[in-house]
């Protein structure tokens, strides 16, 4: 029996209070794409180009789901999870998502921003003192003050000085928890001034080690509390249940040209001792389309609200110095700022993207993405499992640009 039939026999004997207890996948009713302004043709327009991905070999499998208005107009899985077995691409197949857990963190911080627990303007120093008089590297290796100390709207924004990920391979940032993350970078000196420097590193781990300590949660906690329970996210979380591993999508990678299992299948079961809001999560599809539209709402779904409408807003206008761009693997993005963890679509005109202006988004290291088009009302989110699945010329096919040229060329009534 395949998931579709699964979703669809629970349809046709649940009542309304079994319908809200089905899982999140099952609870989404997918409507005609002219009920949101979408064409049909390019709806299958869309499912046929990634479908083609499968055909072709590029990729294993792929799960999609287009929403406007509020309304899912395409729910799509194709492909296997895994492609040495026989396993099906499911709606509900499980997928990790990597830095697509950013913009989660984000929204927990700005959950206690509002609370009044940190300010944008507060130096980084007032909720973390080992990181008081941190030293910056110079060009020729020596040592120099901060020009101004570090402010929590760049933690927020990877522009507090901290170097790129790379930077910090061989100091074992994760070997212990968040604690001992902090306890390590407050030894190493900060490789730019800080607001100079878009520079895509630990500020989110550490966004997390803010969580916990001004919440007095343990991260996975907090999330559970505040955004994955509210929001009805049950497949969610740092961890799989064990009973939930075959849905687990196997991550894959290329050989000679060749799409191949990227090692053997391991999926984390059990809590992990650190606890990574920079990209330890696993979700679904549909979980994270929920996630997606309570922003878009404005920070609700279903009267669940986890943010206020206009700190939404905030999260998604630009706190980049002129001068500084976004450049995760060069060259610099033209058009395109950074908010509180989202990358933000702030001129169209030179971007060269479809999106809407002010459209916010992220994606995972193995290929997952999203976006969030306040113009035009739309939630894209496309689940993909490669290593390296984000980077140019690595192998994976460019989903990130097929699918929104795909999208938008489907929109025949672009009024929001």
């Amino acid at each position: 029996m395949t998931t579709m039939d699964r979703r669809n026999l629970m349809f046709a004997g649940a009542g309304a209070a079994a319908f809200a207890a089905l899982p999140a996948w099952a609870r989404i009713s997918v409507q005609p794409p002219a009920s949101a302004g979408f064409s049909a043709t390019g709806v299958a327009a869309l499912n046929a180009d990634m479908h083609a991905l499968v055909d072709q070999q590029k990729l294993s499998g792929v799960v999609t789901l287009l929403a406007r208005k509020g309304k899912v107009v395409n729910l799509d899985a194709y492909g296997r999870q895994d492609i040495s077995t026989q396993a099906p691409m499911a709606i509900d197949s499980i997928f990790r998502i990597a830095s697509m857990t950013k913009p989660i963190c984000g929204v927990a911080m700005m959950q206690l921003w509002e609370q009044g627990k940190w300010k944008l303007d507060d130096p980084v120093a007032k909720h973390i003192p080992e990181f008081a008089g941190l030293k910056v590297r110079t060009a020729d290796g020596g040592l120099v003050d901060q020009a101004s100390p570090m402010t929590m709207a760049q933690i927020m924004s990877h522009t507090a000085g901290f170097g790129t990920s790379a930077r910090y391979e061989a100091d074992a940032l994760f070997a212990t928890d968040l604690q001992g993350m902090i306890d390590k970078l407050s030894t190493l000196p900060l490789f730019s001034q800080p607001g100079t420097d878009w520079a895509y590193g630990p500020c989110v781990n550490i966004q997390g080690y803010v969580v916990e300590k001004l919440s007095g949660k343990p991260l996975d906690r907090h999330f559970q509390d505040h955004i994955f329970t509210p929001l009805k996210m049950p497949d969610t979380g740092f961890w799989v249940d064990p009973a939930k591993v075959s849905r687990v999508v196997r991550i894959h990678t290329y050989s000679t040209g060749k799409l191949v299992p990227a090692g053997e299948p391991r999926v984390q079961t059990t809590r992990p001792r650190f606890l990574s809001g920079s990209g330890g999560l696993s979700s679904t599809a549909a979980d994270y389309f929920r996630f997606c539209q309570a922003l878009l709402n404005g920070g609700d779904l279903d009267g669940a609200r986890i943010l206020k409408p206009e700190t939404v807003k905030l999260m998604r206008k630009s706190v980049l110095r002129p001068g500084v761009g976004v450049d995760l693997y060069g060259p610099v993005q033209k058009g395109i700022g950074f908010g509180m963890d989202f990358a933000v679509h702030e001129n169209p005109a030179i971007s060269g993207i479809p999106q809407g202006v002010d459209s916010y988004w992220w994606g995972g290291a193995f290929g997952t993405w999203f976006w969030i088009d306040p113009t035009h009302d739309i939630v894209f989110v496309g689940m993909i499992q490669n290593l390296n699945g984000t980077i140019p010329g690595a192998g994976t096919p460019a989903v990130h640009d097929i699918s929104p040229r795909a999208v938008y060329a489907a929109l025949t009534d672009k009024k929001a």
